[in-house]
């Protein structure tokens, strides 16, 4: 099983599930090209196409071949398209980022993520102002309470300047257009897994994308939000689980 975390994130955010996950699969789970404890020559790869080119190298080369693919936020883009080649059985996306930024911050954040992704001070500035306080304000914003454990990974990475230039640098090159006009074509039987609270993904763009696709459904979990596997695993691998 191969798992994918989201934009900003890193394996930790994995780390209630895999003990439980390894009793029964080989987990491999890896942090997103340029983030988290990875590395990149720079910007150039950080799109859609790319990352999941690179990983898809990545797994040919280790010679991993997952039956399934756990994904977050926008690893889920990721999953989606490693499916299309790899011969995977089935995927679970949690609170999957599968849609266009609406109104103003359709073109607004993703100019302001180039600007920033462009300029060598911009990392620098943004870990700057990544205190505990402020870490805490950007989780809990995507309607999640999680431990102050779980704060302290969250805020070690906002302090990570590499990391978040490779952040930035994804969000900078982040396009769904093609995946988006090939959902029908998409045959991996697909679980989404959607959080009540959500407000950084909302519930309905999991609905919209599986109704397009030919053997997806949508389980609503209520009561966490963006991060629900970290809020609640117990319940996530339970649902994962039994989708298995």
């Amino acid at each position: 099983m191969l798992l994918l975390p989201g934009a900003g994130s890193s394996v930790h955010t994995w780390r209630d599930l895999i003990p439980k996950l390894s009793e029964t699969h080989h987990v491999v789970a890896l942090d997103l090209p340029g983030q988290g404890f990875t590395r990149t020559a720079g910007g150039a790869r950080s799109g859609l196409k790319e990352m999941s080119a690179d990983i898809a190298a990545l797994l040919s080369d280790q010679n991993w071949r997952p039956e399934a693919i756990l994904c977050h936020s926008a690893g889920a883009a990721i999953g989606l398209s490693l499916s299309r080649t790899l011969p995977m059985r089935k995927l679970i996306g949690i609170n999957p980022a599968l849609d266009h930024f609406q109104g103003i911050a359709g073109w607004l954040f993703p100019a302001m993520a180039r600007f920033l992704a462009i300029s060598p001070l911009s990392a620098n500035l943004l870990t700057l102002g990544a205190t505990p306080e402020r870490s805490r304000q950007v989780i809990e914003a995507t309607g999640s309470l999680l431990t102050d454990e779980a704060h302290t990974y969250y805020a070690r990475l906002m302090r990570d300047r590499t990391h978040v230039a490779g952040t930035l640098n994804m969000m900078a090159r982040w396009s769904l257009d093609m995946l988006l006009n090939d959902l029908e074509a998409l045959t991996c039987e697909t679980l989404f897994l959607t959080g009540e609270k959500d407000t950084a993904v909302p519930p309905s763009v999991a609905s919209k994308v599986a109704h397009r696709m030919r053997n997806a459904s949508v389980e609503m979990l209520d009561g966490v939000g963006h991060l629900a596997h970290e809020e609640d695993p117990a319940r996530v691998l339970s649902a994962i689980k039994s989708f298995l």
